[in-house]
């Protein structure tokens, strides 16, 4: 009776092991502690997403019988000061705080990220007012000037997304004239201007694309920055306004029945710091794993 020899595996395609964006996978799937931020992150998203999905009482509903309530069966994580679900509002409130970083770190990148390539790569007169601007504004600690700004455009979330990105626009503007300086050194950018290639042809083909991963990784980090900002914005009233849920001005509540109603602290408390946690180890992992001296 003839036997059938062993197939061998295939050989894995090198051309695909290869590829710049199966290295970066590789190797942030390597680094554990970015998949445990990219988990929490995932895992807050899409709370906020499925809040209207969820069978969970109205936030803003109030239940004068069970005011202050601890944890329980019929409420998870205890009520507050006026009877309303704790665990209905930190589920709301997600979406408060994960707009308010992505929308204002957006903000942030739109207006930052164009002027700094303009500082970077036109230099002279153009660099000059552009980072003197930005040298003003970084002299002002981040969360004073996003306090400042709220409380003159006035108490609102959409005001206080405004306030925390353009106190971050200075952040992209910096780190993105330095990466556009060294880039356009390269022998390939001034190669392509000897050659007469049209300015927005090499912005967009060679500047661009090279300044745009450390973006994000800055972008990731900043996201985690605008939720502790829009959180204190909040805790002063100058974000979410009652009876709109906020972690932060969950906090606000909170801190006067530290001692009868602990929960009412502990749970929001909780939230902020994991989720600046997931994007914080999220950042991490995207900055070596985008890290060409790595590749």
């Amino acid at each position: 009776m003839s036997r059938t020899a062993p197939t061998a595996p295939l050989p894995a395609d090198p051309m695909s092991e290869a590829r710049p964006e199966n290295r970066v996978w590789k190797k942030f799937r390597s680094h554990k502690s970015a998949m445990v931020g990219g988990v929490l992150v995932i895992f807050f998203i899409l709370m906020a997403l499925a809040a209207p999905l969820l069978p969970i009482p109205d936030p803003a509903a109030t239940d004068w019988g069970a005011v202050r309530k601890a944890p329980s069966w019929a409420h998870w994580m205890g009520t507050d000061e006026i009877g309303r679900d704790v665990m209905a509002r930190l589920i709301w409130g997600a979406q408060a705080s994960l707009l308010a970083g992505v929308v204002s770190v957006g903000i942030a990148v739109v207006f930052g990220v164009p002027l700094g390539i303009l500082a970077g790569y036109f230099g002279g007169w153009t660099d000059a007012v552009i980072s003197r601007c930005t040298e003003a504004l970084l002299a002002v600690p981040f969360l004073i000037l996003a306090i400042a700004l709220a409380a003159f455009l006035g108490p609102s979330l959409s005001n206080a997304m405004i306030a925390i990105g353009i106190s971050a626009t200075p952040i992209f503007v910096r780190l993105t004239r330095g990466q556009v300086l060294s880039i356009k050194a390269e022998d390939y950018v001034e190669s392509a201007q000897a050659v007469g290639l049209p300015t927005p042809k090499i912005l967009s083909r060679y500047i661009f694309p090279n300044v745009l991963p450390p973006i994000l990784v800055q972008a990731t980090l900043t996201i985690a920055t605008a939720i502790i900002a829009e959180a204190s914005l909040s805790f002063l009233g100058l974000g979410q306004q009652p009876p709109a849920p906020s972690w932060g001005s969950m906090l606000n509540t909170a801190k006067n029945f530290l001692n009868q109603a602990p929960w009412m602290a502990m749970w929001p408390g909780l939230s902020i710091f994991f989720v600046v946690l997931g994007f914080n180890l999220l950042g991490d992992g995207l900055r070596d794993a985008l890290d060409p001296r790595e590749h």
